[in-house]
């Protein structure tokens, strides 16, 4: 049994995490802006806070020992070209606290959600595709993932960075697949729950530490 700091709970890949780490027995606080609007699972305790507060971040964070982080820079709508909702560079703050707070507090261990074509994966992508990112809003995600993956990389810590690609709430299309950069070709999308399952077996069982892998179902 692990005591888990989940920050990003009340959203549509946290919901999932939430609910599998209270299925694995874990013990799991979660900080999200509104408890009264989180549905949380029996043996979930709720913070009212925020990751752009490093004081909330303390508060929550204490007596834990892992911190799973599936924040995202919010749109007004999943279309490309909505009005941003964050702060440009909401993740990368929030995680520059969450490590600050880590350090303090001696908790090595936290896995994150990241995205394709973050760090150094841009350089894969098709020029296409980088076009179309650079011409829509999603390039405020996409610079915001790369601003983490910066910070992350710098910490003294045990991280993981779980680049997804497209993310589906639909049931997951085949098995979960995961690999690093320059190694096979990964599907097209990825089930928000089988994220969750991702992000909570590589702290279970510690594995893809300093690493980066893509993550994704397999057609099957």
């Amino acid at each position: 049994m692990t005591d888990l700091l989940v920050l990003g709970g009340s959203g549509r890949t946290g919901i999932h995490v939430l609910a599998q780490a209270a299925e694995r027995g874990h013990r799991v606080r979660a900080l999200v802006r509104d408890p009264a609007a989180v549905r949380a699972p029996t043996g979930v305790e709720l913070i009212q806070g925020t990751p752009a507060n490093i004081d909330d971040i303390r508060t929550a964070a204490k007596g834990t020992q892992a911190v799973i982080s599936v924040l995202n820079n919010a749109r007004a709508s999943d279309n490309p070209w909505a009005k941003p909702a964050s702060p440009p560079m909401f993740m990368t703050d929030a995680a520059r606290n969450t490590l600050t707070v880590m350090a303090e507090q001696g908790i090595r261990r936290i896995a994150l959600t990241s995205s394709q074509g973050a760090g150094d994966d841009w350089a894969r992508l098709n020029p296409l595709v980088k076009a179309f990112i650079n011409l829509s809003n999603i390039k405020a995600g996409f610079a915001d993932h790369t601003g983490v993956d910066q910070v992350v990389r710098a910490s003294d810590t045990d991280w993981t960075l779980a680049r997804a690609v497209a993310l589906t709430d639909k049931p997951a299309a085949g098995p979960l697949r995961a690999a690093e950069v320059g190694g096979i070709k990964p599907g097209p999308r990825i089930s928000r729950a089988d994220l969750a399952r991702f992000l909570l077996d590589v702290v279970d069982q510690d594995t893809w530490i300093h690493a980066a892998p893509l993550v994704w179902n397999a057609r099957g």
